[in-house]
């Protein structure tokens, strides 16, 4: 047997597969077959027409190893999937397409819009069932349900998304033009089954979106950031730069705010992680969440956010608006995109020079892309303690790298060891966030900046995620570990009163 799995027999000459066992060779080898221990090789009558040249017996390959998982892969159709409904649901958005057209003859637009759901639905109920006798269609009580929230949510909602925005487990919704949808459900992606009607279809729940937030997506702007009304984060690119069709991505956030306690009741952490991630926020330590994409940034400094004295003014800056603080005194500021003329741009940087004329005690930065990498760190230098922003990285130290170049690829010309010192003596903690592979969002490492020795920043790990194996259903397990070091920042946590219990979570 291959190391894929296959059987098949040797020819004369050719060499044996990899890792296949052989009994030794010998006159006590048939004495030590009938021995303890001897039934982990196969009987022979099992292994009949596989011999090996020299005539010896292999050892099957076990199904369902590694290897064999990677044959598989390498063999599965790559024909793109799509999410086209059947049964129920598509015989309902059939009749939708029927009725919608002699419904919207019969409904004046501007009333409508000034209904809410609930209320619409109550108007169309009778409505519907006049239109469905002219079509000479009878329904079941559920199927008119079905038909009366469909309707609705195509005229005041965002059509088949709706009953995607609805359900409260899934993280992010991808649609890939108007015939796929993907979806995560617990970190792990999934086709939904909804269908748009065409290209136009989509498109204009697109236009709807971001049209909701002022903004605008067309031939001369074909992206667009924006965000629904519960805060959840919107991205559109449309033709000719998606070449399916309009692209939809959105980040749903929970109706109810993630704690530091829940992440840890998660298992995204240990209890002294969460300890200390608490005293840090509360101690105003100048923290930067760092991570990839959709590893859980914005719900790690939302949690981290909830620690803040409620005297403290708060500024949030970014492009879309996605952090949702608790505090009385937050004023979140967004940026502006250019106007048809390619004028009037208000970007982040413009913001955080304002930010700095407006009396805060914290800026917290959605995240930083560019030049205003250098006006976040002179604001953590300048009496703003207790700043925090999240960065795309992969690691504590690629984090201080990429600030370093994102101040470099500025218009401002100081030397690269000015720029070190400068993050050295600006960032307290770099708290380092994952998406693992079996979906699963960890802390992975607590990482504090101490200081500059020669040109190079010096850090330290407090904490650390260590994998240890992998469990029969796909879970990653591993160990959150101390470092046992005695904390740099330590002297912040003591002016607040938390020295002690910060002191013993580290230890």
């Amino acid at each position: 047997m291959s190391a894929f799995g296959k059987r098949g027999s040797l020819s004369a000459g050719q060499r044996p597969t990899f890792g296949v066992a052989k009994p030794m060779k010998g006159s006590g080898s048939a004495k030590a077959a009938s021995l303890p221990g001897g039934d982990q090789f196969p009987p022979v009558e099992d292994l009949a027409q596989q011999v090996e040249p020299d005539g010896s017996e292999p050892t099957p390959v076990i199904p369902g190893g590694a290897m064999d998982r990677l044959n598989n892969r390498q063999n599965a159709s790559g024909e793109a999937a799509s999410s086209k409904q059947e049964g129920f649901e598509a015989s309902v958005h059939r009749i939708k397409e029927q009725v919608l057209p002699r419904l919207l003859e019969r409904v004046d637009p501007e009333a409508a819009a000034t209904l809410s759901k609930d209320e619409l639905a109550e108007e169309f109920r009778p409505i519907i069932s006049e239109v469905l006798a002219e079509l000479k269609i009878t329904l079941n009580r559920r199927e008119q349900f079905a038909l009366e929230k469909v309707l609705v949510d195509e005229l005041l909602g965002l059509g088949p998304l709706e009953e995607l925005l609805a359900d409260p487990n899934i993280s992010d919704i991808m649609v890939n033009g108007p015939d796929q949808c993907f979806v995560e459900r617990k970190g792990k992606l999934e086709l939904a089954q909804i269908q748009f009607r065409d290209e136009e279809h989509l498109f204009q729940i697109a236009q709807r979106i971001v049209n909701k937030v002022g903004r605008r997506v067309d031939q001369t702007t074909p992206l667009a950031d924006a965000r629904l009304q519960d805060g959840s984060r919107v991205n559109v690119i449309i033709p000719p730069l998606s070449l399916r069709g309009t692209a939809i991505s959105i980040r749903k956030f929970s109706e109810k705010p993630i704690t530091i306690d829940m992440m840890r009741g998660f298992g995204s952490m240990s209890e002294k992680m969460a300890t200390v991630l608490k005293i840090a926020g509360a101690s105003r330590m100048n923290v930067i969440i760092s991570g990839g994409t959709g590893s859980g940034k914005t719900t790690m400094l939302n949690a981290l956010s909830k620690m803040i004295d409620p005297g403290e003014r708060v500024i949030t800056i970014e492009d879309a608006a996605e952090l949702r603080l608790q505090q009385p005194h937050w004023l979140p500021l967004e940026t502006r995109p250019a106007n048809l003329e390619g004028q009037g741009a208000i970007t982040i940087r413009d913001l955080v020079i304002n930010a700095l004329r407006m009396r805060p005690d914290r800026i917290i930065l959605g995240e930083i892309r560019g030049a205003e990498c250098f006006d976040l760190l002179a604001a953590m230098n300048t009496g703003h303690d207790g700043s925090m922003a999240t960065l795309h990285s992969n690691s504590p130290r690629e984090c201080l790298a990429r600030m370093e170049n994102m101040v470099m690829m500025s218009d401002i010309k100081i030397p690269k060891e000015a720029i070190s010192r400068q993050i050295a003596d600006s960032v307290d903690l770099i708290v380092q966030v994952k998406r693992l592979r079996d979906g699963s969002r960890r802390t992975t490492n607590i990482t504090e900046v101490i200081g500059m020795e020669g040109d190079v920043i010096v850090t330290q790990e407090l904490f650390k995620f260590e994998y240890l194996d992998e469990s029969p259903d796909g879970r990653i397990l591993g160990e959150y570990r101390s470092m046992g070091l005695r904390p740099y920042t330590l002297e912040k946590a003591k002016q607040f009163g938390f020295d002690q219990p910060y002191l013993e979570a580290c230890l």
